[in-house]
Order: structure tokens, then C-alpha cells, then sequence
């Protein structure tokens, strides 16, 4: 389907269920709980600088409830976000860590090529990132509209590594974007209950996401990509 399709068709839609808890807790609660788990586990040296691939997937699986709670405006981001993960999880059994995946292609010199595991680490990586700037701006003040939130977020973290046209689409689709009040009901949080779970998130999700780029740095790889 082309992008701009994402933003003018009408038979994009959310099931009920898609916002439902997956488990005990609510969508943002799983989520802060597996990255802490995460967090955790690269602050206390657990990994042995190797983190499981079947480990991360799962925690990053449970953010593409938020993508979705977002609206045709971050549809296209669900749906590459989502892709990209399935892809890592499937390479879980083959590769064992992250630092194995990019290890392979930076042997076979195929680090950026359109479809490695190492250029899918990236996007998944910048998804979180993406998140967890979305989450910084809108509670950085109860004026700050989730459309200022996830615009301020898109142009900051993904905005200079996408082309003309996804950047065009993405614009356009912010006006679809649910209202502060309606993204919390989608969500199942109260401005209370978010404002603990986001917390949760933006403080587990940084070392997590340092620790990819560390993995990234430390084979001579840039991150301007």
C-alpha cells in the first residue's frame, strides 16, 4: 500500500481489543515493567555485554500497543515498527544477542543495506526512542497537546532519517491524532496513572537504548542513519 494510502483510506481501522491489556496491568505498565527488566539487566552487568535477542523483541513487541493507540498518524510507524521486530524475533534462535546480529553483517558488509538485521536494530531502536520522546513531551506540561507531543518527538528522532514523502504523510496524518483525554481512555490510564508508567518508561528505556548505540560505536558505525 503506498503512505500516503495510510492517511486517506477508510478501511484503516483498531479493533476494540487492540487496546486491551495483553496481561495483567495496562498497555504502558507492561511495557515500563519489561524494559526495567531490561534496564536491570545492563545496569547490574547481567548481560556480559550480550543481551538476548528473544529478550529485547519481547519487551519491544509490547510498545506497538502504543503505536497503535495513536492513530492513522503513526500508522505507518506501527506497521514498519512492528514488521522490523517480527524480523529480529525470528532471527532470535539463529543469532542469540544484538551484538551477534551486527556482527554478522559488519563481516559480510552489509551493515546498511536495505534489508540487514543491523539496519532493522536501528529503526526498532529509534521506535523506542520515539516513544520515550513522545512520553518527555507530553508531560512536560498538561497545555502541551498530544499532536505538539508526538510532532516535537517525529522531528527530533525520525524526521531527518526518512524520505520526502513518509515526512509529508506523517505530517498530514497528525491531525488524526486522538485527543490528550482520548489517548489515556485508549489506553486505560488516568493523567495520575500515565504520568507514573511514562516515568517508568523514559527512565528504563535510556539505558537500553545507549547500549544499542554503544553496540553501534564500538564497530566504528555512525548513527547518522
Amino acid at each position: 500500500m503506498d503512505i500516503f494510502s495510510y492517511f486517506t483510506s477508510d478501511k484503516v481501522s483498531f479493533s476494540d481489543d487492540e487496546f486491551e491489556d495483553a496481561g495483567e496491568g495496562t498497555a504502558i505498565s507492561m511495557m515500563a515493567d519489561a524494559f526495567e527488566e531490561l534496564s536491570d539487566l545492563i545496569k547490574n552487568g547481567n548481560t556480559n555485554d550480550e543481551l538476548r535477542l528473544k529478550v529485547f523483541c519481547d519487551a519491544c513487541s509490547l510498545v506497538s500497543v502504543l503505536f497503535g493507540s495513536l492513530g492513522l498518524a503513526f500508522k505507518f510507524a506501527e506497521m514498519e515498527y512492528t514488521s522490523k521486530v517480527r524480523d529480529l524475533a525470528d532471527a532470535a534462535e539463529i543469532y542469540g544477542t544484538l551484538s551477534k546480529v551486527i556482527d554478522c553483517d559488519v563481516k559480510t558488509d552489509t551493515v546498511k543495506s536495505a534489508e540487514s538485521l543491523t539496519r532493522k536494530l536501528r529503526r526498532v531502536r529509534q521506535g523506542l526512542d520515539l516513544i520515550r520522546e513522545l512520553f518527555q513531551n507530553f508531560l512536560s506540561t498538561d497545555d502541551y497537546s498530544l499532536k505538539e507531543a508526538a510532532s516535537s518527538a517525529y522531528k527530533q528522532v525520525c524526521a531527518p532519517y526518512h524520505t520526502w514523502a513518509v515526512r509529508t504523510a506523517v505530517s498530514a496524518g497528525m491531525c488524526a491524532l486522538p485527543t490528550r483525554g482520548q489517548l489515556l481512555l485508549n489506553l486505560n490510564e488516568t493523567d495520575e496513572s500515565a504520568e507514573i508508567e511514562m516515568r517508568r518508561y523514559i527512565k528504563a528505556s535510556l539505558p537500553v537504548i545507549k547500549y544499542i548505540d554503544n553496540l553501534y560505536t564500538a564497530r566504528g558505525i555512525t548513527l547518522d542513519w
